[in-house]
């Protein structure tokens, strides 16, 4: 037998009739009718000839005068392109289905030919399309055996494509030749429901004077933005007591993207899941809700990781590695702890740079708890309605965000626009300014929406919101070094639990026999009484730092009291001390601790 025509043949609706050049495979949409007048349904077909006993012991039979045969394989799939993933340089396959339910796209990879292929066609089943159970062998060989001219690119990872291209899954904003890869059994986390119009009406109206829930919307706008503006991940927590609003803020930012009760996620999982599901949301927003449910020993290792968007490297059984899952988005977090206050449960102390990571933002003594404007509704009938709406009508405003941020195509103005709201977020360091570019870059998200038309909002509504939150957050915290604050309130924390007990006299005439694990002694200068400290309590007290680091915070805020002058670099007084002999102390100022550390 010849080789045979591999080429798709593809009818038009008024294509009724049909002579393929046999032996062919063929794709029809609609009814067709071949040569004898058989009318044949739409699907994917193997036109030959009919081979009888006789053909077959007559070697000089022509192929022409045999019948005809028209071979179902299964419901239309047409093959429309080569695919090659950007992830991993794997291939596959575009194909295009025509089922009941409507028309379909879905990537076959290459890799899945290796095997039976029962996989893929149990995927394909659950997209309804229909395989002949007997032809299960010829459709893949079908598939197998088309050769399309046309290259697509595809990824597995949603948000911005190397390309230029933003891709989601069933969409592509800015590229027609891009694709979003899934398996199969991935859960649809982008989805639409209801009208933007509806959405902008009946939940962003309702969030104009409550800065929390602005912030929130914010948050899932600026996901797109953080590479385009260069700023790094990270997030916001939203602190409150139960049921004080904080959960409707993050129903009404999944809501931007796709279906609140699927979109939102938990902390209730492991770092490798939260990597997970950080890398599906990638360039959008990852909502947590519930601190409480993280494992505090390791939360602010997560915290850190959601940041910096770098999973961890595995390997194969074969030594092989896999590759790493990455990411850049905003996390909206929730909980009635502040990070450092959950991880305290565990004994661990808190580190800055996880708080920095994650910043806190009040959102439970507001003026309605996590709300500042009812807009005439009691409190339960607000949160109803605004649960109600978002619930009805999603996943619009993100999408058509990104559709006019990619229209537009304008980097240069766009950051120009960046540094001049950045400008209004003062800040006295570089690790402020780290939290400060963040609540920048959320403004910047919010103006833009509301300039394009998207959010009924008047012009620096999200800017001023944002302001608010930030100033918040920076005279709580106050000024200075973050690490800084976090080792002086650690010790003043120490001496509140231990002054009575491991501490005494140093000018007592004989040791205290009633202190055990002795931290050091105090002293009373000036109806001031002093904490002097031995090197052992010292760093005790700032639990996770090294004694340099701890003399340089107290000497940044003025809490060595007293230093022996003999050598520059002492930074200890030498006593003589109760129990005999002497001892080098470093000579603390309690006061400069609690005015310096105390707001930390």
């Amino acid at each position: 037998m010849a080789k045979p025509d591999t080429n798709v043949i593809n009818l038009r609706p008024e294509a009724a009739t049909i002579a393929p050049v046999r032996p062919c495979w063929a794709v029809y949409e609609h009814w067709v009718t071949n040569e004898n007048g058989r009318k044949l349904r739409p699907g994917v077909y193997w036109h030959s000839f009919k081979r009888t006993a006789a053909d077959q012991d007559d070697a000089e039979n022509d192929a022409a005068d045999s019948p005809i045969s028209d071979e179902w394989i299964s419901s239309p799939v047409t093959v429309v392109a080569r695919t090659t993933n950007s992830d991993d340089g794997s291939e596959g396959r575009l194909l295009h289905l025509v089922t009941e339910g409507g028309i379909k796209e879905w990537i076959i990879a290459m890799e899945v030919f290796g095997g039976s292929g029962e996989d893929a066609r149990r995927a394909l089943f659950g997209m309804g399309v229909i395989i002949a159970l007997k032809k299960r062998g010829t459709f893949m060989e079908y598939l197998l055996d088309q050769h399309p001219a046309e290259v697509f690119a595809t990824t597995s990872r949603p948000g911005w494509h190397e390309s230029g291209a933003f891709v989601l899954p069933g969409r592509t904003i800015g590229a027609a030749n891009v694709r979003y890869q899934s398996s199969n059994k991935a859960q649809v986390l982008f989805s639409q429901r209801g009208e933007l119009a509806r959405w902008q009406s009946e939940v962003a109206a309702k969030c104009a004077g409550n800065p929390v829930l602005t912030l929130a919307i914010g948050c899932s706008l600026a996901g797109p933005l953080l590479s385009l503006v260069g700023v790094l991940g990270g997030g916001v927590h939203l602190v409150g007591d139960s049921s004080s609003g904080k959960s409707l803020a993050q129903l009404i930012g999944s809501s931007v993207w796709g279906d609140p009760g699927v979109f939102a996620a938990s902390w209730d999982m492991t770092k490798g899941g939260l990597e997970i599901e950080a890398s599906s949301r990638n360039d959008t927003i990852l909502p947590l809700d519930e601190i409480k449910r993280a494992d505090p020993k390791r939360v602010q290792e997560m915290a850190y990781s959601l940041a910096n968007g770098q999973g961890k490297g595995t390997m194969t059984r074969e030594r092989e590695a896999r590759g790493k899952l990455s990411w850049r988005l905003l996390t909206l977090s929730s909980g009635e702890r502040s990070l450092s206050e959950h991880a305290a449960i565990s004994g661990n102390a808190a580190h800055a740079g996880a708080e920095l990571r994650m910043v806190d933002v009040n959102a439970g003594t507001r003026t309605h708890r996590a709300f500042d404007e009812l807009h005439g509704l009691e409190g339960a009938d607000f949160h109803r309605q605004l649960t109600v709406a978002v619930g009805a009508h999603h996943g619009h405003l993100g999408p058509a965000f990104v559709e006019r941020l990619v229209a537009a195509d304008d980097k240069p103005g766009l950051l120009s626009d960046f540094d001049g709201i950045r400008a209004q977020f003062v800040e006295d360091n570089a690790q402020a300014g780290r939290v400060a570019d963040r609540f920048a870059v959320i403004a910047l998200a919010g103006e833009m929406a509301i300039a394009y038309g998207l959010l009924p909002w008047e012009p620096g509504t999200a800017l001023a919101d944002c302001r608010l939150l930030y100033g918040e957050w920076l005279s709580r915290v106050g000024g200075g070094n973050a690490e800084d604050r976090q080792i002086l309130a650690g010790i003043i924390d120490f001496i509140d639990r231990h002054g009575s007990s491991r501490f005494s006299d140093v000018d007592a005439p004989e040791a205290d026999a009633k202190v055990f694990n002795r931290a050091g002694y105090w002293e009373v200068v000036a109806n001031k009484r002093l904490f002097l400290f031995n090197k052992s309590a010292l760093i005790e007290a700032a639990h996770g730092f090294g004694l340099t680091r701890v003399i340089k915070a107290l000497e940044v805020g003025g809490a060595l009291a007293k230093r022996d002058t003999d050598r520059e670099s002492r930074k200890t007084k030498k006593y003589r001390i109760p129990a005999g002999g002497s001892a080098r102390l470093y000579v603390i100022d309690p006061e400069a601790l609690d005015s310096e550390g105390g707001a930390a």
